[in-house]
């Protein structure tokens, strides 16, 4: 179990070993490793970074995909006190090269699948050291003219022998990681991770669930990427929880769900557009999913449609939460086996604390009104790395306390449930009225021909935005025009929330994480 006296995550981790020596830690291709071996790597890693002039608070990037070094990396860097900085491996290198470069980082581990962008990377940022994951013949290399990057291999740091690691004293507020946000609203920016705060996180979203999956008795399998607050909330969670974790090298529906009834999987987390795939998929009654106790989704709005088809199909809840990088995840969840309202993103955690207010004048709204959501915690994220006028902007001071601003409107009910109802950003402004994009994508939804939809505000000069959906259909529907859609939008909606426009699409962009990006939708119409 995870002790909440723990200062470090390193220490959590130590403490999950002591619990759990023999136990299956981690299952990849259908290899396994015990939590008493996955620490014996952890240490000799650790070790070797030590060796090598890796020190507290050294960022360092972790630039590979889902692997169980990519898991024995990141704790090696948390023993020893260094700072994570976890980006996709699908970055090129002029993406590296800024994290790199905004970051500091000189020690990066790549595959030997993106080795060349990790080596074009360097040439123009701070990166001294590559440490290769895979098979490779360094040779090439030390003949080449690289003299300002070492090359290294991941297996020597295994191999050889260390010294011991002296002990690295790492307080609760120490930067633990650093995670890059996706970008959707502009440049990522970096959100240095306190340990305490991470450890926080584990732990309430470990809670959520333990009524249906008892502490240390799941069988988790990672249903987003680990360099996302997401996909470590739940899934380094669960391992710091004393459960097993299942990686999958990548995220394919016959994988997954091969996964899943193979190995009696206990719980599933990804994005709302990951349930829905599998609701989609022809195959899904070739597989027996039954083993199933918790799944959980979050990154973007849960479809109440989604959440009815789930049930029927499966007799179970889906269970939904909201949160974002800056909080280190979870703002609310909704406890399993609690009854909830359709809608709902779950009831405000209790290591957090909030403030809804007018975006435009930051007044307290009243207690039945939506408002933009603030959110505080004793052991928060207090800034973006290296930008202070982002800092500036979404860090304030109010009422006496530090506040972080979402950029969120949300509405909260008598009962403490939370509703999201859009993004600030994202609230279409049509004839003076405020237009929740999510609504109208929400009615949409409910029309049997549509698969997916994105609706945005288009500048108009009279009326201030015009509201445009961007629509797949379903495959194999018959004939449906705009005007279908829009007729079905008048009949569901007020006027002034119905579409002026719809466009049909094959595909709409989504991030690394399954999430739409709505921003490069209306950058284009704009």
């Amino acid at each position: 179990m995870l002790k909440k006296y723990c200062h470090s995550i390193d220490e959590a981790f130590r403490n999950t070993v002591e619990q759990y020596p023999d136990k299956e830690a981690i299952i990849f291709r259908g290899n396994k490793l015990t939590f008493a071996e996955l620490e014996e790597q952890v240490d000799k890693l650790a070790g070797g970074l030590y060796s090598k002039g890796v020190r507290r608070q050294d960022r360092v990037i972790i630039y590979l995909p889902h692997m169980p070094q990519w898991i024995v990396i990141w704790l090696a860097l948390q023993r020893i006190g260094a700072v994570a900085v976890p980006v996709t491996h699908f970055y090129g290198h002029a993406e590296l090269s800024y994290i790199a470069k905004d970051s500091g980082a000189e020690t990066v581990f790549c595959a030997d699948t993106n080795l060349g962008q990790a080596i074009k990377a360097s040439a123009s940022s701070s990166l001294k050291r590559i440490i290769v994951v895979g098979s490779i013949d360094l040779t090439e290399f030390e003949e080449s003219n690289m003299e300002k990057t070492d090359i290294l291999t991941f297996e020597s740091f295994l191999s050889n022998h260390i010294p011991s690691l002296p002990t690295v004293k790492i307080a609760g507020k120490d930067t633990a990681e650093i995670l890059y946000t996706g970008g959707t609203t502009g440049v990522p920016k970096g959100v240095p991770i306190p340990n305490m705060s991470f450890l926080e996180a584990i732990t309430e979203s470990r809670k959520a669930s333990e009524s249906l999956v008892p502490l240390s008795e799941a069988i988790t399998i990672q249903g987003a990427p680990l360099n996302h607050i997401f996909g470590q909330e739940v899934g380094l969670g669960a391992l710091l929880s004393g459960d097993t974790l299942i990686l999958l090298p990548r995220l394919e529906l016959d994988d997954l769900l091969f996964h899943i009834e193979k190995y009696r999987a206990t719980t599933l987390f990804g994005t709302p557009t990951l349930c829905k795939m599998i609701l989609d998929y022809d195959q899904l009654d070739n597989y027996n999913l039954d083993s199933l106790l918790y799944v959980f989704t979050g990154g973007e709005a849960l479809p109440v449609e989604v959440l009815k088809r789930w049930f029927q199909r499966f007799g179970k809840h889906l269970y939904h939460g909201y949160g974002s990088s800056e909080t280190c995840g979870a703002i609310s969840l909704i406890p399993a086996g609690e009854p909830f309202p359709e809608g709902t993103a779950g009831k405000i955690i209790s290591t957090k604390k909030i403030k809804l207010v007018n975006p435009d004048t930051l007044e307290p709204v009243s207690s039945v009104e939506p408002g933009e959501l603030l959110v505080s915690s004793e052991n928060m994220v207090t800034r973006y790395w290296n930008n202070p006028e982002e800092t500036a902007r979404h860090f304030i001071n109010l009422y006496g306390c530090l506040w972080y601003k979402t950029g969120d409107i949300v509405k909260i009910d008598s009962e403490g449930w939370v509703f999201f109802v859009d993004r600030s950003v994202d609230l279409i402004k049509h004839k003076g009225y405020r237009v929740a994009a999510t609504k109208v994508e929400a009615v949409l939804y409910k029309h049997n021909v549509v698969g997916e939809c994105c609706v945005v505000g288009v500048p108009d000069a009279r009326v201030g935005e015009k509201i445009k959906a961007f629509v797949v259909l379903k495959a194999g529907v018959g004939d449906v025009t705009a005007e279908d859609l829009i007729k079905w939008c008048s009949e569901n909606l007020s006027s002034y929330e119905v579409p002026h426009c719809i466009e049909f699409r094959n595909t709409l962009p989504k991030s690394a994480v399954g999430k739409l990006l709505r921003r490069k939708l209306r950058d284009e119409e704009r």
